[in-house]
């Protein structure tokens, strides 16, 4: 069995957890970030999803390919091509490790779009990225990517970045 990456409709990560789960007994992973957030002029703590319309599964992709592909709430597989894109055991380990250290965002480094960056934590630590959009009045930044010969956009929680040199 291999995880995969499930697309899912917006804002319904929570219900195609529970569905898929339930009904299908496949593992389910839904890496979620708690973040310090103005909502109604009150600075609160809330937990968000951190891959927002995106959760990860196991399961025998011959056996139950079908179930989970057409699933309420499930939009689709990530995937490479027609086949659906196998994420490594190692990298949800390390999600899994990052996220239970209940990460909170508090403090804000100041980035400008351009900025050349560094992911100094979480499972992408050590790369370099652009940034793309930073919004201040937004905890999370939208930067550019580049690996292996090709750009991702990525959108991520603004203490996980240090400013290149």
């Amino acid at each position: 069995m291999n995880w995969y990456c499930i697309h899912t409709k917006p804002q319904r990560e929570k219900n195609a957890v529970e569905q898929l789960s339930s009904l299908f007994g496949v593992e389910v992973y839904f890496p979620r970030i708690h973040l310090h957030k103005t909502v109604r002029r009150v600075r609160r703590q809330v937990t968000e999803p951190l891959f927002p319309r995106y959760v990860f599964c196991r399961f025998d992709i011959g056996a139950t390919y079908r179930a989970v592909r057409y699933a309420h709430d499930v939009v689709n597989l990530v995937s490479l091509g027609e086949t659906p894109a196998v994420v490594a055991d190692q990298l949800i380990d390390d999600l899994k490790v990052w996220a239970s250290e209940g990460r909170i965002s508090n403090s804000e480094p100041r980035l400008v779009t351009g900025d050349q960056v560094q992911i100094a934590d979480g499972p992408m630590q050590g790369l370099q990225a652009v940034i793309l959009e930073a919004r201040n009045d937004s905890e999370r930044v939208a930067v550019l990517l580049s690996i292996l010969g090709s750009y991702a956009r990525l959108t991520i929680d603004r203490q996980q970045l240090a400013k290149a040199v």
